[in-house]
C-alpha cells in the first residue's frame, strides 16, 4: 500500500508539473507589472515644452494605421483626423487588407502562407502591424485611439510598447525603429503561435493579439536582450496608463473600438470579472478529481489483490500455493 500511495503522489506530482511548466509564461505575466520599464511622467516634456527639441528622435516619423480599404467609418473618423492633424509633419500610412498583402508578399514571402490562412480577418490586421513596425519603424495606433497630443517624445525610445489591464501589453499603441530585435522576435513568434483554440477571442488573443505579444515580450525579457536605450537598443519602455489616456497631458484618447468581439469575448470578460470565484471552483474541481482518482486506484488495487487470493487458492489446490505465498510474505517484509 506504502509502495502505491508512493506511485499515485509520484504520477500527479508530474502532471501538476507539466501544467505549471505548460502555462509559466502566463503565470509569471500576473506579476509582471512593466515597472521597470515604464516611462515616467517626469522624463516627459509637457505638450508644448521646448525641453521636446532636446530629445533623441530615434523613431522614425511615420504613423501607420489598419483598415480593410480607404473608407474609414464614421465613428472613427475624428480620432483618425487628430492624428493627422496633429502631425502634419509625419509620414502617414493607411494599411488597407490589399496593402498589407502586397507587402507580405514582397517583403515577407515566409510567411504568405499562414497570412492567408488566418481564420480571423483580425488577425491579419494584428499581424501587419508587426511587420510595418519591424519593416519601416514608426508608430502604430488604432483606429479607435485618437492623438490627444504631439507624440514627438515618444520618438526618444528605440521601442515603446503600452501597459494593459489587468496584466500585460497591449498592441493598439506602439512604436519602434526598423529592425528592433524585439518587433524581429515577434515576428519570427507568428507562425508558432498559430494554433486553433476553438474559442474565437482566445484564439485571436493568443496567436496575434495582446496575449500573444504580451507572452513574446516575457520572453524576450527573459532572453537578456532587453537592454540598451540609444539607437540600437534592444529595450522596450512601457507606456504606463496615466500616460496612455486617462488624463489631458497623456497621448491618446479612447474612442469606441473592440468591432471583433463576439459572444464568446462576453463569456471571457465575465470570468475575469469573477476570477476569483472560478479559482476557487477549479482548486474544488482538482480536489474532486483527484479523490476521484485515488478511489478509482484504490478499486483497482482491491480488485488486483481479490485475483491473487483466487488464483492462490486454485494454486494451493495444485500444491504450490504455500511456496509463492512465503515467497510473498518474505516479500513484504522486506519492503517493510
Amino acid at each position: 500500500m506504502r509502495r502505491g500511495l508512493a506511485v499515485f503522489l509520484v504520477i500527479n506530482a508530474l502532471i501538476v508539473t507539466f501544467l505549471i511548466r505548460s502555462v509559466f509564461t502566463l503565470l509569471t505575466l500576473l506579476v509582471e507589472d512593466g515597472s521597470a520599464d515604464a516611462i515616467h511622467s517626469a522624463e516627459i516634456p509637457a505638450p508644448q515644452s521646448p525641453l521636446i527639441d532636446n530629445l533623441p528622435r530615434l523613431i522614425p516619423k511615420i504613423i501607420h494605421q489598419t483598415y480593410i480599404n480607404d473608407s474609414v467609418p464614421e465613428h472613427w473618423r475624428a480620432a483618425q483626423r487628430s492624428c493627422i492633424d496633429l502631425h502634419e509633419d509625419y509620414e502617414y500610412k493607411m494599411w488597407t487588407d490589399a496593402k498589407s498583402r502586397e507587402l507580405i508578399a514582397t517583403e515577407y514571402p515566409w510567411f504568405l502562407n499562414t497570412f492567408d490562412n488566418y481564420s480571423q480577418p483580425i488577425q491579419r490586421a494584428d499581424a501587419i502591424r508587426y511587420f510595418v513596425l519591424n519593416h519601416f519603424g514608426g508608430i502604430y495606433i488604432d483606429l479607435d485611439d485618437g492623438c490627444n497630443r504631439r507624440l514627438d517624445p515618444l520618438l526618444a525610445y528605440p521601442a515603446w510598447v503600452r501597459r494593459t489591464a489587468p496584466t500585460g501589453i497591449s498592441n493598439d499603441a506602439m512604436g519602434a525603429i526598423p529592425q528592433h530585435p524585439f518587433f524581429l522576435m515577434v515576428i519570427e513568434s507568428l507562425r508558432s503561435y498559430n494554433r486553433n483554440w476553438h474559442l474565437p477571442y482566445i484564439t485571436v488573443m493568443y496567436s496575434t493579439g495582446p496575449l500573444f505579444l504580451s507572452v513574446i515580450w516575457k520572453k524576450y525579457m527573459a532572453s537578456g536582450s532587453n537592454v540598451g536605450d540609444g539607437y540600437g537598443g534592444g529595450r522596450v519602455r512601457i507606456l504606463m496608463m496615466d500616460e496612455y489616456n486617462r488624463f489631458p497631458w497623456s497621448f491618446f484618447s479612447h474612442h469606441k473600438g473592440s468591432s471583433w468581439h463576439g459572444k464568446d469575448a462576453r463569456l471571457i470578460f465575465w470570468m475575469g470579472s469573477h476570477w476569483m470565484m472560478l479559482t476557487a471552483a477549479g482548486f474544488i474541481v482538482a480536489g474532486i478529481i483527484g479523490a476521484g482518482l485515488w478511489w478509482v486506484y484504490g478499486r483497482v488495487l482491491l480488485l488486483g489483490q481479490r485475483r491473487c487470493k483466487q488464483r492462490g487458492g486454485y494454486l494451493d489446490r495444485l500444491g504450490w500455493g504455500r511456496g509463492i505465498k512465503l515467497a510473498y510474505e518474505l516479500a513484504e517484509r522486506h519492503e517493510v
